[in-house]
């Protein structure tokens, strides 16, 4: 039978030396539980401050903008949401337009458009154009929808996204009341495979743990602002003296650069918890996940610089202390008291970390035990977007970044 000498005596000799290997594993223990508790922090104070619509007051005027590329699936039950969350069941009623832009479809899309309109005069099809060189195709369908809209308000956002009853009359008076010209929310996310459990959450992940919240509501810091390209309701005079989205054509990361463009301008801008207002379900399963947060991830942190600082973050911070405790759990002479207790503490911090937001965010919570895979498929993922980037390789519903239909 092997003992705990034998297996010593297999070792390395320096990861049984004092002060050596596991000296400076103690060291990174102890940076990694440093950084889990600021990330819990900054969790739990941007929590707070991620507060949730107000009631309408007053009636609003409202053009909901919906690029759809084969939605045959999507298109109905989210222009139908729309239409209901407009009418609502308390406060006043919205002036709506529901703007659709087609953006050469292949599956149907139009005939359903056009069926939609025949049934509500609310719902009106943006002129379609040829895809012109160096748009990105969602930026170039949300610019001629915007420019076409006649309301006070555009609200920017996808087929695949749900709205509540009521919930676009309150989200105009919280814009109102907080005196902003942009607001965004992040969705209740709706996941059903394993592979969407461990991407998608990380939105939730790394929003709350690195945004500064307060910041972004007390300065016009573009750097301190976020959003999502899901939902981003803007005020539409405020959106045309900044350029539109022709102003980031060939963006894929409409979340980013909006609010970041409005601020630029000396806009306000800010998030709110629709958690109980929008759903949306972004992909269906692993490679969807995959290839979707491939096309923008690079663009979402903007720089190699910041690649590099999150990656030795993420894999110092929130994979080595997993990977300690498994090490001394296997092999004896890493049981250095002061070491797993470092490692323990991080790894309870971000499993605290990550039910807190399952729990606000109405996610499944037991994916918190899956915490490291999820943070190393981020990394990959934001590397694989960087290459893609690089390469000129983006590419999303047929289309490579940038690059005019009549060339994809």
């Amino acid at each position: 039978m092997t003992t705990d000498s034998d297996l010593e005596a297999t070792l390395p000799a320096a990861l049984a030396l004092p002060g050596g290997w596991l000296g400076i594993v103690a060291v990174l223990m102890a940076i990694a539980a440093v950084l889990s508790v600021i990330a819990l922090l900054m969790t739990v104070r941007n929590l707070a401050r991620y507060r949730p619509p107000t009631v309408a007051s007053r009636a609003g005027s409202i053009a909901v903008c919906v690029p759809a590329r084969d939605e045959v699936h999507n298109l109905r039950p989210c222009v139908e949401s729309v239409l209901a969350a407009a009418a609502g069941t308390q406060g006043p009623m919205l002036e709506l337009e529901v703007l659709v832009y087609d953006d050469e479809s292949s599956d149907g899309t139009g005939d359903l458009l056009a069926a939609l309109r025949a049934e509500d005069d609310r719902v009106k099809a943006v002129e379609r154009v040829p895809l012109p060189a160096g748009w990105n195709g969602k930026q170039h369908a949300c610019d001629r929808m915007g420019r076409a809209a006649t309301h006070d308000w555009l609200l920017f956002t996808d087929a695949d996204v749900r709205f509540a009853p009521a919930s676009l009359a309150s989200a105009v008076a919280t814009a109102e009341n907080r005196r902003v010209d942009l607001l965004s929310t992040f969705p209740r996310q709706e996941m059903r495979t394993l592979g969407e459990r461990l991407f998608v959450p990380m939105i939730g992940f790394i929003l709350f743990s690195y945004l500064p919240m307060g910041r972004m509501q007390r300065t016009l810091d573009p750097a301190a602002s976020a959003g999502c390209g899901q939902y981003l309701l803007v005020r539409r005079e405020a959106w045309l003296a900044c350029g539109g989205h022709a102003a980031f054509r060939d963006s894929m990361h409409d979340g980013i650069r909006l609010p970041r463009l409005l601020r630029r301008h000396g806009h306000r801008t800010d998030l709110f918890d629709g958690t109980d207002q929008v759903a949306c379900r972004m992909y269906d399963g692993f490679a969807a996940c995959w290839d979707g947060f491939a096309k923008n991830a690079y663009e979402g942190l903007g720089s190699m610089a910041l690649l590099l600082f999150v990656t030795v973050v993420h894999l110092v911070g929130h994979v080595l202390p997993w990977l300690c405790l498994v090490g001394a759990a296997l092999v004896p002479a890493w049981r250095e008291p002061w070491t797993i207790g470092l490692a323990a503490t991080a790894v309870g911090l971000q499993i605290v970390q990550r039910t807190i937001l399952a729990g606000r965010l109405r996610q499944s919570g037991w994916i918190a035990i899956l915490h490291p895979l999820a943070i190393l498929l981020s990394v990959a993922v934001q590397w694989r977007s960087w290459w893609l980037d690089r390469t000129g390789r983006r590419s999303w519903r047929g289309r490579v970044a940038g690059e005019a239909s009549g060339a994809s």
